[in-house]
């Protein structure tokens, strides 16, 4: 069964990256529901609504996120490619869950990256990036303004500014929630640090029954 929690403290409990950040401690369980039964997921209250930007893909095209994951079971993650941690972490338990599902349920299912470190990546480098994991994974990037508004609208506090007079090695705090946003456009599930390819791949079919 799933746990319900509240986005803004689950949001505000997993920011930093290569830091110190821990976990925010396990929910309660709540009671079943049609929305939660089953589900290893947390189950956010409210349930986030699949938020509409533009950004730049990392061919440097415009890409829609509504437009283009319409209809599907779509994973949105805020990060960035020198993360050494929850970053790599989470792409990689991804690509291992879609691993596990039929073809028919891949069909289904996008997986969005937005960069919080446009400094460092550009398109190329995402891309790169992201094809160590799988290459069908979208990464997006865009001016640090245009960013901190796409996450404000997704329910999770903006990336901190770099200082320009950061080394080459420097780190981002940022949010390590992973949104999974059902075909009706709602987040019925969201997943912290801890949770594992198996919890993905379980819940993924499941998700994708959530309709308009």
């Amino acid at each position: 069964m799933a746990a319900a929690v509240c986005l803004a403290a689950l949001a505000a409990g997993l920011t930093g990256c290569g830091s110190s950040h821990k976990a925010a401690p396990p929910a309660k369980p709540a009671p079943s529901s049609p929305d939660s039964a089953g589900l290893h997921g947390l189950v956010p209250e409210p349930l986030p609504v699949k938020p509409s930007f533009t950004l730049r893909d990392t061919s440097g095209q415009p890409y829609s996120f509504a437009a283009a994951t319409r209809g599907k079971l779509t994973y949105l993650f805020f990060g960035y490619t020198h993360c050494p941690d929850a970053c790599p972490a989470t792409m990689g338990n991804l690509a291992y869950a879609l691993r596990l599902q039929s073809a028919a349920v891949r069909r289904q299912i996008a997986v969005v990256f937005v960069t919080v470190d446009p400094k460092r990546d550009s398109g190329p480098v995402i891309r790169t990036w992201l094809n160590h994991y799988n290459r069908s994974f979208v990464g997006l990037t865009g001016t640090p303004a245009q960013i901190a508004a796409v996450e404000r609208e997704a329910g999770i506090p903006p990336a901190p500014p770099v200082s320009k007079g950061a080394s080459a090695a420097y780190q981002v705090a940022h949010s390590s929630i992973l949104f999974a946003y059902s075909p009706d456009d709602r987040a019925h599930v969201v997943y912290a640090t801890g949770f594992k390819p198996a919890d993905y791949a379980h819940d993924a079919p499941l998700l994708l029954r959530f309709h308009d």
